[in-house]
């Protein structure tokens, strides 16, 4: 069996134009094809590692800037560490105050706010919702 199960990895990343190394591939595979949700720099280390033991937290940072710069993640900002989100497509977000975990969240009106005056294009909106999520709100 291959060091990395997952051979799409490598077509994933030639076609955005990135050099294919096992580093790379084990940062990719990190995100287990988005299943694995938000992730901060060091959880990407700690799960490269698994199939890259020598992989450098260097070359993990650079991997991570190199596949925003792509498009293939987005880089969240906000309390705490950078999260990296593989779902690229247009969403926001929900941050559990109580266990700071970030879920996407599809509102139907964010996208549309009134800006006041004509003439300003959106490009991009990012909206973070914070609260309780339902597991933190039960064990209250």
């Amino acid at each position: 069996m291959s060091r990395f199960p997952d051979e799409r990895i490598a077509s994933v990343l030639r076609g955005r134009g990135l050099r294919v190394t096992p580093q790379r591939r084990a940062v990719w595979a990190a995100f287990e094809d988005g299943r694995a949700g938000h992730l901060a720099a060091d959880e990407v280390l700690r799960r490269a590692r698994r199939l890259v033991p020598e992989v450098s937290r260097a070359t993990v940072y650079n991997a991570l800037s190199e596949f925003v710069a792509a498009g293939l993640l987005s880089a969240i900002e906000g309390t705490g560490s950078q999260l990296y989100d593989p779902n690229v497509a247009p969403h926001h977000h929900f941050r559990c105050r109580v266990c700071h975990r970030l879920v996407d969240v599809h509102p139907r009106s964010a996208d549309r706010l009134g800006l006041g005056e004509p003439g300003y294009v959106v490009e991009r909106t990012s909206v973070v919702f914070e609260g309780v999520c339902p597991s933190c709100a039960a064990n209250r």
